[in-house]
């Protein structure tokens, strides 16, 4: 189960990030007290240098999430969060954070045009290879299709990549179960978000998908 400390600038923005964990399903956690069939929010206030240092003396295992701006206070909340979110990003990050039975990785593909994805813990950059938007016959499509997959997966470069990612992606998910994380997302960025990325993406969800206790998704953001 996870157990989500919420640290926030203000009483209100506290209050109301409480509130929407609670909503997403979360149980209210008492500090330190066990809770083995339920996931725990708990509201940091006070010291929370102090409560934060106490949390990893006794060895508890946590997720941080700060709302609202830089508090200035050296080791606590702001300075030492997981995730910084504003209010509205609430209700999407406690689905992110909430427990489930499998491991859910999603591979993202994007374009750098419109920004990094909110929540990716991987971004990788692959304008590295070269790009199928400049050949015409292949501009038109997408990465979904077998022309561009073959044109962007043939390349020595992508190979390289996907291996060395996909061996380092499975040597990492253990630890970050053992950190009570059931969500993942792994962030591939071209310049538009089209070909590149939705052909390395598409590719890595589909090794990734024959790992045992994880279940994969493939998202396209910025395909029309």
């Amino acid at each position: 189960m996870t157990l989500v400390i919420v640290g926030g600038t203000s009483e209100p923005e506290l209050d109301e990030a409480i509130g929407v964990f609670l909503d997403t399903g979360f149980q209210l956690a008492r500090w330190l007290s066990p809770f083995d069939d339920s996931d725990g929010v708990l509201p940091l206030r006070g010291d929370s240098a102090v409560v934060l240092k106490d949390a990893d003396e006794r060895g508890i295992k946590y997720v941080l999430v700060h709302v609202g701006s830089d508090d200035g206070k050296a080791g606590g909340s702001h300075d030492r969060a997981h995730h910084r979110v504003d209010v509205a990003q609430l209700r999407e990050l406690a689905q992110q954070l909430k427990s489930r039975e499998r491991m859910l990785i999603t591979c993202l593909a994007f374009g750098y045009k419109r920004g990094i994805p909110e929540g990716a813990a991987w971004v990788v950059d692959v304008r590295l290879l070269d790009n199928p938007y400049w050949v015409d016959e292949l501009r038109p499509l997408d990465g979904r299709d077998p022309r561009v997959r073959e044109f962007v997966l043939a390349q020595p470069a992508a190979k390289n990549l996907l291996a060395n990612l996909e061996r380092t992606l499975k040597d990492a998910l253990p630890h970050y179960r053992e950190r009570g994380r059931s969500q993942l997302i792994v962030a591939f960025g071209c310049t538009g978000g089209r070909h590149r990325s939705v052909a390395m993406a598409k590719e890595m969800a589909a090794r990734l998908e024959r790992l045992d206790g994880v279940d994969v998704e493939f998202k396209p953001r910025d395909l029309d």
